[in-house]
């Protein structure tokens, strides 16, 4: 898809912009492919069609995860903006939804295409940065253990890394080309990514101080990265102005996020997490990091480096979680490819045979071991679901989201007729909310309400509910703040898995309307998650 925008829009303005910045020979010619080329340009979109035949065929196994289904919930509310992330991933999830229904496997579909998107732009950069085929594959798979991870969720993280991978690649085309006009297109890409996660932020000062720190200044005096740079704002708008009609209620949230992660201790581990996330690809961006500083056959691309080293010194000032920096990868595992194929061709050939066979066992390692954690592929309770849940938390809130509504629809079935005529359901996160809109219609149950994030200013319907069925909150907030409570019943699930929901959210009560009244209540109820 972004290729294809590329090449179309390559062949309009490159020849323009060869008139005034001369390019090399064979240089900013990408509307004209040599046979080779298309091969390899196949060979990189088999690889990347395998990675979403695995999402699509492991995606159904398990049950959506907490996170999607806020997606979920968010995306049947199409709006700007969301208290908790921008405007675009529940566009996607409503797309989704219109085209595909509620199937789980419809539902992720966009966002492992986007990764599979991502491996492909990962290994066209390092054909731009001179590397053959050999280097394109190593960076394309290179990439793959994370993407399998990233696309395995309808989650913001699936877009927010495309659209860094995204700019990357546009960026190495400009630098390749010395065809300023490709700002356009990395100002578009940067829109994109501030509209799926605003940590793009941090990589927008990042391509800056890579520009002001290279040769690449230069363009600076022109006027293309200035019309890229209202590309962005304008594509940013809607959802700035969505930020002040609700007050920045997001920076309330991140803020509110932040000191969270920073009191449990989640951001800590920031630079040892670059290990875990690389794993066996580790030396391979560390070679891309050389290549694009220090080698000779690397200046030209000596602003990838300084991008990466700045938005990681960012991150770490700012106390940012380590997969944050994820995205800033791929185009170091391209100039890695390339840096290890110019390397490899000084070695005799024993040791150059030995030296790929090492590195393509370690990217297969590395491939099937992020496919054993990342995918909901263990079968529960055996051994190996148990050792990919300590790692992946996010499976186990795959997991009995249909037994909570079932329990929630028993307790409304004990209930005399007059009282489910008024009857409420009052959930206490984002997930719980979700899966009761999912699942809740088609056994006669009200849409849920709750106090979290977004759905706060969705209300609590009227007439306002007389009984409530409460789910997730605690015993003591409960009776403190409700009339008549009583203990209903507790959540389980048929699979006996040990998660949230069956442990600190089990509890589930009946009770009256609130004490202070609807009014007062709500106003009281805000709160973030």
């Amino acid at each position: 898809m972004a290729l294809l925008f590329e090449v179309s829009v390559a062949s309009k303005i490159e020849p323009i912009a060869g008139r005034e910045n001369p390019a090399p020979p064979n240089e900013g010619r990408t509307a004209k492919f040599s046979s080779r080329d298309r091969n390899d340009f196949a060979l990189l979109v088999s690889i990347a069609a395998g990675t979403l035949l695995v999402h699509m065929l492991a995606a159904g196994r398990y049950g959506f995860n907490r996170d999607e289904l806020a997606i979920l919930e968010d995306g049947r509310h199409l709006a700007w903006g969301y208290v908790a992330y921008p405007p675009l991933t529940p566009f996607f999830g409503r797309l989704a939804l219109a085209l595909f229904g509620t199937s789980l496997v419809g539902f992720r579909f966009f966002s492992a295409l986007v990764q599979a998107i991502s491996v492909v732009l990962t290994g066209c950069m390092a054909k731009d940065m001179g590397g053959r085929r050999a280097a394109q594959i190593v960076a394309a798979c290179a990439s793959i253990p994370f993407s399998l991870g990233a696309g395995a969720l309808m989650q913001y993280m699936s877009f927010d890394y495309f659209a860094w991978v995204l700019t990357a690649f546009f960026l190495v085309r400009l630098l390749k080309t010395s065809n300023p006009r490709y700002f356009l297109l990395v100002g578009a890409s940067i829109g994109l990514g501030m509209s799926a996660k605003y940590t793009m932020l941090f990589f927008a000062v990042g391509v800056l101080a890579g520009l002001l720190l290279s040769d690449a200044r230069k363009y600076l005096r022109t006027i293309w990265p200035w019309l890229g740079l209202l590309v962005s704002l304008l594509i940013v708008a809607p959802n700035f102005l969505w930020q002040v009609q609700h007050h920045f209620v997001t920076y309330d949230f991140l803020r509110f996020i932040h000191q969270r992660d920073v009191a449990e201790g989640l951001t800590q581990s920031f630079l040892p997490d670059q290990l875990e996330m690389t794993l066996l690809s580790f030396p391979l961006w560390i070679a891309g990091l050389y290549f694009c500083l220090r080698s000779r056959e690397g200046r030209n691309f000596r602003a990838l480096g300084w991008m990466f080293i700045v938005t990681l010194a960012l991150f770490l000032i700012a106390k940012g979680r380590g997969y944050y920096l994820a995205p800033a990868y791929p185009m170091l595992y391209a100039a890695g490819g390339v840096w290890g194929e110019s390397w490899l061709s000084t070695l005799n050939v024993g040791r150059a045979q030995a030296v790929r066979a090492a590195v393509s066992a370690g990217l297969a390692l590395g491939i099937l071991g992020a496919m054993a954690v990342a995918l909901p592929l263990a079968p529960i309770h055996s051994a190996w679901f148990r050792f990919a849940d300590r790692v992946n938390l996010t499976l186990r809130d795959e997991i009995g989201w249909e037994d909570l509504v079932s329990t929630l629809a028993q307790v409304r079935d004990s209930l005399p007729p007059e009282s489910r005529a008024h009857l409420g359901i009052l959930a206490e996160n984002y997930g719980e909310v979700g899966a009761i809109n999912l699942y809740g219609p088609s056994r006669g149950l009200p849409r849920a309400i709750s106090g979290v994030n977004s759905s706060w200013e969705r209300g609590y319907g009227e007439p306002p509910p007389q009984t409530v069925i409460i789910v997730g909150f605690p015993r003591a907030f409960v009776e403190a703040t409700f009339d008549s409570c009583a203990l209903a019943a507790q959540n389980t699930n048929s699979l006996g898995v040990v998660n949230e929901e069956t442990t600190e959210r089990r509890d589930i009560f009946l009770c009256g309307p609130p004490k202070a009244g609807w009014q007062q209540f709500w106003r009281t109820l805000q709160y973030y998650a």
